[in-house]
């Protein structure tokens, strides 16, 4: 097979590709004998009759048209494979010559990956809130755990938010009990906004002994709930003092020095690992920005299908079925499919801008890195990375492995260089951008795309390798049984 390449305007490529008669013959034979198993003819088994005694029955033209038909997607995907067309969308085929006989020549434009040209993307800046721990931070979160240790306390006044008072309600509706708002004894926190405003609005000021009556609307809108409630009893939370006895009941500290340090350090590492999450965020956002391209809307629909069967992987993970999901949720594909819209173009404008920054800088992945690469992929795909390789050099997706490890080189890349400040433009200390040191050396983490190129070819791929373990010339379908058949009778 011969394949040429010619570059067209709209971002779009034609592949010019030629099939020697003689291959295609083989395409041909597989054809016929498909369609022997459907043509029925006296004195033979069904898939039995010879090719010659099916041309004179249908006429060549049939299986020519059949081998055209089953055969071309083939010559088409190893010519997107040997030429490394970045295809984006279904292609735009005609057969030029071999309809009739001889060698097979056909055309295919096909839509491409826009190849946007980035101006000033060696010099992003973007802007994080400052990621220090703050005396703020440590009160908020020790302020937490005297919450947990706090104690209740009897007190003979009127109550206020925090409190937690014990009492009776009856609501009704129409006249009948509602069910979750007719109880004895339930503690409740005034304050807390539970079911409607007008709980807390009574009980505050109330007392022990208080019975308070009162309307409300319905959160649904269906007229009014009647509520009687009696005040039991008030408590006030009483809050334990932050000494060394609280840090050896909160926390495995024995002081409370240890115990501050600690929250200190965890509120920090925290801070500094999200601080460099969004620095990768909207450096991502930013090279986006930059490009100046109608992102074609089959790369924003194969986002979104991407999306979609990323949830649907993990809902069946967890034994949902994903219709049942959106039926549980009251939505439908549709209604999900315009939700993911907007930040699925994002995130092709993020393709595409590190992209061209790998382009622009020459950036490529070395050996190394697609090798561990690939053993990630294999170990995730649960086979061995020689399987990988050929499932996805066969499938054509090494492209989109390649693609991946560019785009992490072309963050990278950014990230060397991006000016990182907080909101008040002081500069940002880019340690953030650091990975804390593993115990021990995990191998890189596939994209999620990554992640599913390799499980589909490796699928698809285990299927061909069944279908193929015959001699080279037959077709896939397991003609080479039914020949060495015909030849042992």
């Amino acid at each position: 097979m011969e394949t040429t390449i010619e570059t067209l305007d709209g971002d779009r490529v034609k592949l010019t590709v030629a099939v020697d008669a003689a291959e295609f013959d083989t395409a041909v034979e597989a054809a016929f004998k498909r369609l022997a198993r459907e043509v029925r003819l006296p004195g033979f088994r069904p898939g039995k009759a010879p090719r010659k005694i099916l041309e004179a029955r249908i006429g060549s033209g049939a299986g020519r048209q059949e081998a055209l038909q089953s055969a071309l997607p083939d010559y088409y995907g190893r010519a997107l494979a040997e030429l490394e067309v970045d295809a984006i969308d279904s292609p735009e085929i005609q057969i030029t010559g071999g309809a009739e006989e001889g060698d097979l020549t056909f055309d295919a434009v096909v839509p491409v990956r826009p190849r946007p040209a980035l101006a000033g993307h060696g010099s992003l800046r973007v802007e994080i809130p400052a990621p220090g721990v703050t005396d703020e931070d440590v009160d908020s979160q020790l302020e937490m755990l005297r919450e947990q240790q706090a104690t209740l306390e009897t007190v003979e006044r009127p109550a206020v938010d925090g409190d937690q008072v014990t009492i009776d309600i009856d609501g009704t509706h129409n006249g009948e009990a509602v069910d979750g708002l007719t109880t004895t004894d339930y503690l409740y926190e005034v304050g807390a906004g539970a079911v409607v405003p007008e709980i807390d609005d009574n009980l505050r000021g109330s007392s022990t002994g208080d019975v308070v009556e009162f309307d409300a609307d319905h959160p649904d809108g269906e007229g009014l709930l009647n509520f009687r409630i009696e005040v039991k009893e008030v408590q006030e939370k009483v809050l334990p003092e932050v000494d060394d006895a609280f840090a050896a009941t909160a926390s495995e500290f024995d002081t409370a020095d240890e115990l501050l340090a600690d929250l200190r350090g965890r509120i920090d590492a925290m801070k500094r690992s999200q601080a460099g999450m969004l620095v990768r965020d909207r450096t991502a956002q930013a090279v986006a920005d930059l490009v100046e391209v109608d992102i074609p809307e089959s790369l924003v629909e194969a986002e979104i299908d991407g999306r979609i069967r990323d949830m649907a992987m993990r809902l069946h993970s967890q034994g949902l079925e994903f219709e049942q999901y959106l039926e549980a949720v009251g939505t439908d594909i549709s209604a999900l499919r315009d939700e993911y819209r907007e930040s699925a173009e994002v995130s092709a404008r993020v393709d595409l801008g590190l992209r061209a920054v790998a382009e622009a800088e020459g950036l490529d992945a070395d050996q190394e890195d697609l090798d561990s690469y690939l053993q990630a992929l294999a170990d995730q795909a649960e086979s061995d990375v020689s399987t990988v390789v050929e499932m996805l050099t066969g499938s054509g997706r090494v492209l989109e492995v390649r693609a991946d490890l560019r785009k992490k080189a072309a963050l990278d890349w950014l990230l060397e260089r991006v000016e990182i400040v907080d909101e008040d433009g002081n500069e940002v200390d880019r340690s953030i951008l650091e990975t804390p040191e593993p115990e021990s050396e995990p191998e890189p983490e596939p994209a999620p795309e990554s992640e599913e190129v390799v499980a589909e070819a490796v699928h698809d791929g285990e299927a061909e390798m069944g279908e193929t373990e015959a001699p080279v010339g037959t077709d896939t379908d397991g003609e080479a049984a039914e020949t060495a058949e015909e030849e042992s009778s």
